[in-house]
Formats: C-alpha cells, sequence, structure tokens
C-alpha cells in the first residue's frame, strides 16, 4: 500500500524541537511535508494574513528519509495550512499534525492555541487532524518521551477515520515515557485564567504592559483533560469546530424577537 501523505505544522516555528521531533515520527508513518511558520507564532489563535503578502521558502533542516519536502512561511499557522493544501501539496494529504506543541493546550487554552488553530484549519477543509502539545515549555523539553503516544493516535486515526467536523486535541504531561499511565479520551476542562497585566515605564517615560495572570481550574470532574494530565495520562479532547450552542437555541427562541 502507498504510505500515506502527512502535512506536519505547528505554531512554535519550523525550527523548534518539538517539531524536528514530530517530523522524525510522522517520517516513520508515511510521507511527510512541513509548511510551518519561519518564527514563533504561539497564541495567534485563528489569525490569518489579509493586510500584507505572504512569502514561503523551501527549505531542507533535516535529512530524513520520508520527509519529501519542507516550506518555511512567513504567516500563521492557519495562513501555512491554507497554504500548503491550496498551493504546496501535490494532493490532498491524509492527515495533518500539528506540533508538538511546547506547552499545554489544555482546556480553555484551546481557544488561544495556533497549534490547534492550524489542526482545525485543515479538519475545516475536510482534512483529518491532530494537534500534539507537551506540557513542558522549555525549548530542550524531552520530546522523545512523547513518541510512542503520538504515533499510535496517529494510526489509530489512520486506520479508523475521525468523525466528521472534529480534530483531536492531545496533551501529553512532563513525564518520562515509563511514567505515563496511558491514554484517555476527555471532554475540555472548565477554567480560565485570572489576567492582570504588569504595567511599566519605559526610558522616555510611556506606559507599557505585560500581559500575566494565573490558571483557574473551575472543574473537579474525573472525566477531564485537566485531570487526566495531573495524574499521569496523555488527555485526547475530540474538538468541534462548529461553535453553535445547540442547547441554547430552543432558549433564544422564547424571547420576543418578532417585533424587531
Amino acid at each position: 500500500m502507498d504510505k500515506p501523505l502527512i502535512l506536519v505544522t505547528n505554531d512554535d516555528g519550523i525550527t523548534a524541537p518539538g517539531l524536528r521531533s514530530l517530523v522524525r515520527f510522522m517520517a516513520e508513518i508515511g510521507d511527510v511535508v512541513v509548511v510551518a511558520p519561519d518564527s514563533p507564532q504561539s497564541g495567534m489563535g485563528h489569525a490569518i494574513t489579509l493586510d500584507s503578502t505572504l512569502y514561503s521558502s523551501k527549505i531542507e533542516i533535516d535529512s530524513n528519509d520520508g520527509v519529501i519536502a519542507e516550506y518555511s512561511c512567513s504567516g500563521t499557522p492557519a495562513d501555512c495550512v491554507k497554504l500548503g493544501l491550496q498551493e504546496l501539496l501535490d494532493r490532498k494529504p491524509d492527515i495533518c499534525i500539528s506540533g508538538i506543541n511546547h506547552g499545554s493546550n489544555s482546556s480553555i487554552n484551546v481557544i488561544y492555541s495556533g497549534t490547534m488553530s492550524a489542526a482545525i484549519e485543515a479538519g475545516i477543509e475536510g482534512v483529518p487532524a491532530i494537534g500534539f502539545s507537551l506540557c513542558d515549555y522549555s525549548w530542550n523539553a524531552d520530546f522523545e518521551a512523547t513518541g510512542e503516544a503520538v504515533k499510535s493516535i496517529v494510526l489509530e486515526a489512520l486506520k479508523n477515520g475521525m468523525p466528521k467536523g472534529v480534530v483531536l486535541n492531545v496533551n501529553i504531561p512532563k513525564l518520562p515515557k515509563e511514567e505515563l499511565k496511558g491514554i484517555k479520551i476527555c471532554r475540555q476542562a472548565r477554567a480560565n485564567w485570572k489576567e492582570k497585566f504588569d504595567k511599566r515605564k519605559n526610558p522616555m517615560g510611556k506606559d507599557y504592559y505585560w500581559l500575566t495572570g494565573e490558571f483557574e481550574l473551575l472543574d473537579k470532574g474525573e472525566d477531564t483533560d485537566e485531570w487526566a494530565l495531573a495524574n499521569g495520562y496523555v488527555s485526547v479532547v475530540p474538538t468541534q469546530f462548529d461553535l453553535t450552542a445547540h442547547h441554547a437555541i430552543q432558549h433564544i427562541n422564547n424571547w420576543n424577537l418578532n417585533e424587531y
């Protein structure tokens, strides 16, 4: 059988160790094309480039068997997927894998994540997609410890297919491989950030701000991604990009809107 064609992307940039590890893992499974930002794009969410030009360059970083081509892109993670699907790949990929992110994208973080937005963009285009994140923000994190879990999830997705309109948000705890307890299918935990701005002055006396904050977990359930990660499990959250709150439609239908 022909090898699957795998589009690999991320939000930390094409040279990020997490992406370089992911490329090696995916090259063991199929033929890989990389389209990733030329610089870090963390926290970009689903931003796309509308008011400036996009540039892409074919490059070679690691010579891995199975890597067909690598492209750096001046845009956002979502831009990378759009450009890859529309211009750079010669056929539709069998799956898009985004990551491995340096840091967690569990619970509410999925909203801000460029890693997950790249996966969601692929999903919107009808390509099965998974975003992977390691709960370690260090540039020198041990991504090799994630390899077995990453490859097993991708292989199962290729074998069984993905539900329509769904992408997977996978987070891996910061643990040695031998201490990972397994993989759990979870729901997204209810949580938010209690944010503050650290106000400072530059040498010219002008105010500037640094965003800071504390993560606040509001969910005590044992079926959530946060519980799984805290207890040594890889969390897998099926994530949909239809944002309709279906449960709220009937309530709002009871509003008296006919007079407007």
